[in-house]
């Protein structure tokens, strides 16, 4: 076993998450047939739509009928597929309990969607099972209005394997992906969960936070770029300041975005600028003064000097708005999250500060259900290693199939508990000690704390270090003695 990893094949006893937040990666061959066996997926009848003059139409569809043995389920009056996309949608019906199916096409137009779903429920009635490569985005929000259609989120890598089991020519068709979800759902459905929307409350926070995220990522890169432009004429405005993404580097920047202007400034006036900004240390304020009145110019060439003028001016500006939106978005999270019930267990989390207590809530989500077990987490959020077998070789590798910003948010949090948890330090030190690097010793610690967090969560009971080290010494960890005696 690697360093830092979970021990290998530990994950074939369960079921493993996709990227859909309520779906599974499907396990096993498929025990169909191929195109090299002279017939691909088993054909389904194709009928004209009843709305093909509203929708598309369907002169040169050609009636075919399916093969497959129906689910013995009565739950749903019809199953719907549909392949999105952005100005359209294309859509395979399949009525329950016959193997016609029929093919559509939409406008991405909310007259046109509300339109289909009202054809939809005076057809069939509901609830209707309607099967898309999507969890969340615009075309689930139209159809989450109604509620008699029942949403089964598939991931597309696994819908693309599974085209490809029957189409070894990668041949690709939207319609054609439609009726394969209609088909990999009806024949897998244990695989498959309806998607469950969870409080609105936990959805705007959801959707706060991850938000946020992007903000984060606009301000390193704004920052970034900032930085090089200045390099090129102005490298002594960079030195002045250690933090960058910070206001008062964008005002300095704005007022004086050259050296010239900012070697004009009386001492006064960058002293008041400083202690406006709350610069409150007299001795780096005179450091910063004595620097600009000793630098040297870099360059006096005008080509390079005005370009990059205007380019610095519009980056600061850039900046120093996505700095005003990210104290926008850490307000409306402050005020949301006390309001959540999950949140003082997550508030008793060592480490966990106010930025990342709702990245964890929203992580884990409200709905008990929805994990089964502490290994469904470290999978769903790329924590969990998979393991590769095939004959007599065996692969280790990283999780590529997870939401990244979940993954983030454990290897983070992980990482601020080893100088906040005396466990945590312990075992982030023996791992390094074993000669793992120190992102691996803190994936292991995240994997390692899901597992305390599963159960936390699942009995709503907040985190005690003291009962956790307690627990520790009953059972004789190595954690324990060597640093207490």
């Amino acid at each position: 076993m690697r360093v830092g990893h979970a021990p290998a094949g530990y994950e074939y006893c369960t079921q493993t998450y996709d990227v859909c937040r309520f779906g599974f990666e499907s396990a096993g061959a498929l025990e169909f047939v191929n195109e090299y066996s002279g017939q691909a997926v088993a054909p389904a009848a194709i009928l004209i739509s009843q709305n093909s003059g509203k929708h598309v139409p369907g002169e040169n569809l050609t009636p075919r009928r399916c093969g497959m043995k129906l689910l013995a389920d009565s739950e749903f009056t019809a199953f719907i597929g549909i392949d999105w996309a952005d100005t359209k949608h294309d859509i395979c019906i399949q009525p329950a309990g016959s193997t016609e199916r029929e093919f559509d096409r939409i406008a991405h137009q909310p007259e046109q969607i509300e339109q289909w779903a009202h054809d939809m429920y005076c057809r069939f009635g509901g609830p209707i099972a309607v099967m898309l490569e999507l969890s969340k985005g615009p075309i689930v929000s139209a159809l989450q209005k109604h509620d008699f259609f029942v949403l089964f989120p598939v991931n597309p890598l696994t819908l693309a394997k599974y085209r490809e089991a029957f189409k070894p020519s990668r041949a690709k068709d939207d319609p054609t992906d439609a009726e394969l979800a209609i088909d990999l759902v009806l024949r897998h459905r244990d695989r498959f969960k309806p998607l469950q929307p969870q409080s609105t409350q936990m959805r705007i926070l959801t959707h706060l936070v991850e938000k946020r995220r992007r903000l984060i990522d606009d301000r390193r890169r704004f920052a970034n770029r900032l930085i090089s432009a200045l390099k090129a004429y102005y490298p002594q405005a960079v030195e002045l300041f250690s933090h960058k993404e910070t206001f008062v580097f964008c005002a300095f920047i704005t007022r004086w975005p050259t050296l010239q202007q900012v070697k004009r400034a009386r001492r006064s006036t960058l002293e008041r600028f400083f202690r406006e900004h709350r610069v409150r240390r007299p001795h780096l304020i005179e450091a910063r003064i004595q620097a600009i009145r000793t630098a040297t110019v870099l360059t006096d060439d005008l080509a390079v000097i005005r370009p990059g003028t205007l380019e610095v001016l519009a980056l600061a500006k850039q900046l120093e708005t996505t700095l005003q939106l990210i104290r926008q978005f850490d307000q409306a999270i402050d005020e949301l999250v006390p309001q959540l019930p999950d949140y003082a267990l997550f508030a008793s989390l060592p480490g966990a500060g106010p930025i990342l207590i709702p990245r964890l809530l929203t992580a884990f989500g409200e709905d008990r259900d929805r994990f089964s077990s502490a290994a469904d987490v470290q999978q769903y959020c790329g924590i969990a290693p998979v393991t590769e077998r095939s004959g007599k070789k065996s692969w280790v590798h990283w999780r590529w199939q997870c939401s990244t910003f979940v993954r983030q948010t454990f290897v983070e949090w992980a990482a601020k508990t080893v100088h906040r948890s005396f466990w945590a330090g312990a075992y982030y030190r023996q791992q390094r000690n074993k000669g793992a690097t120190h992102q691996m010793a803190v994936r292991a610690l995240a994997f390692k704390w899901i597992r305390i967090l599963y159960r936390c969560w699942k009995s709503r009971t907040p985190y005690n270090e003291t009962l956790y080290l307690q627990a520790l010494q009953r059972r004789g960890s190595k954690l324990i003695p060597g640093e207490i005696a």
